[in-house]
């Protein structure tokens, strides 16, 4: 049956993508080796840097970011090379099976999922490691399957408060485009994002931002690689093109999004995505339910997961609110399954969108019978009213 009105696709990626984008995405066909691609090519492998905030390359893939994590890791790392990795949520703990059927030693610090990594623990590993085995240290900068985010330049601090050669990798899929992410300044050594999330595009764009000393690992590294290869891809980068054959189209709609990010201004568009997610904070507190991240400082300004109470079914109640309105919100996943709903508060999102998202979670809770207070929307509304910004009549 037909619903009428719009389809609020809340989820924390992929998000829904801007007409704009869509637009620039509906281009013919062009040659990838004609004369006249190259100033695509630059124009965003120059723009991307921009939003990775590095002078250093950007690598573009045509993947999902799971074909950047194995990029990251083989072209850097070799057979049995130990890489420490915390387990902050279920796409942390993916990529660890992946690096562990690439053939390395994956020591995971396990967390309960209620908080990002923790810079402490990682130090003290680090330092426990005095035969320096620990190539590189994994983190998850947003992790989408819990709402917590890790304070990567603590992280980087860490690695050198300890002294260790460890090179610093960085899952930011979930977090670029949306929250503050600094490469340069943060001491990144590879950052692994992807195109569905803050840069507004579908899935199939996916990246590897290196750093000086992670193209010197590549120089030594011995894990196999042909697809993945940065060498190749730097090569051709270098005069406006690609190897193999790239996602054209995505390649316009991503130029569009880079243009669209700086036109808001990133500090802008981060200062939008902490707004939000403040105000979602607030409703689900006025609900009465309880927010998945258990630390202020790593709320995630992407999505937020609610925890239902015990005796309530998550995902029953995300059928409710999908049919009574319209509204996709994502489930929990493995260890939280059923037992969270995650609200995605991510890309081209404004306060309007967000209170509808509110107040159709909350008509679901009451359809649902979970148990819950009323006013989460009427909260969220108040705080957007007292932090919006006055235009004057000039203006």
């Amino acid at each position: 049956m037909r619903q009428p009105g719009r389809h609020f696709l809340q989820i924390p990626g992929p998000s829904a993508v801007p007409d704009r984008i869509l637009r620039a995405i509906d281009m013919p066909v062009v040659d990838h080796r004609g004369p006249g691609f190259s100033d695509l090519g630059h124009r965003v492998l120059t723009g991307i840097q921009g939003i990775f905030k590095t002078a250093q390359p950007v690598i573009i893939y045509p993947a999902s970011g799971t074909g950047a994590w194995e990029a990251a890791l083989v072209n850097t790392l070799s057979p049995d090379d130990q890489v420490l990795m915390v387990e902050t949520g279920h796409f942390a703990h993916l990529w660890q099976k992946l690096a562990m059927k690439l053939g390395l030693q994956a020591r995971l610090i396990e967390t309960d999922w209620r908080r990002g990594a923790d810079p402490e623990l990682i130090e003290a590993a680090l330092s426990e490691d005095t035969g320096r085995s620990i190539k590189a240290v994994c983190v998850v900068h947003n992790e989408t399957s819990t709402g917590c985010t890790s304070r990567i330049a603590a992280i980087r601090q860490a690695i050198d408060a300890a002294g260790h050669p460890a090179l610093l990798m960085v899952d930011t899929i979930s977090g670029l485009g949306s929250a503050d992410f600094r490469f340069d300044e943060w001491g990144v050594d590879v950052a692994v994002s992807g195109s569905q999330k803050g840069l507004m595009l579908p899935p199939g764009l996916s990246f590897n931002a290196v750093s000086e000393k992670a193209l010197a690992a590549n120089k030594v590294a011995t894990l196999p690689n042909a697809y993945w290869q940065w060498r190749d891809m730097l090569e051709a980068n270098q005069r406006g093109y690609f190897p193999y054959t790239p996602a054209t189209n995505m390649l316009f709609g991503l130029a569009e999004a880079i243009d669209m990010l700086n036109e808001e201004g990133l500090s802008n568009v981060f200062a939008r995505h902490v707004r939000h997610a403040a105000a979602t904070r607030l409703a689900v507190t006025a609900w009465g339910l309880e927010v998945q991240c258990q630390v202020d400082e790593e709320h995630s300004p992407v999505l937020t997961a609610v925890r239902v109470p015990d005796g309530s079914d998550a995902d029953a109640l995300r059928s409710v609110i999908l049919e009574n309105c319209n509204i996709s919100l994502g489930n929990g996943l493995s260890k939280v399954q059923g037992k969270v709903f995650r609200i995605g508060h991510l890309g081209d999102f404004n306060d309007v969108m967000l209170l509808g998202t509110l107040a159709g979670i909350e008509m679901g809770l009451h359809l649902a019978g979970v148990p819950h207070h009323s006013g989460g929307t009427q909260a969220a509304l108040e705080y957007l009213k007292s932090t919006g910004k006055a235009r004057s009549k000039a203006a």
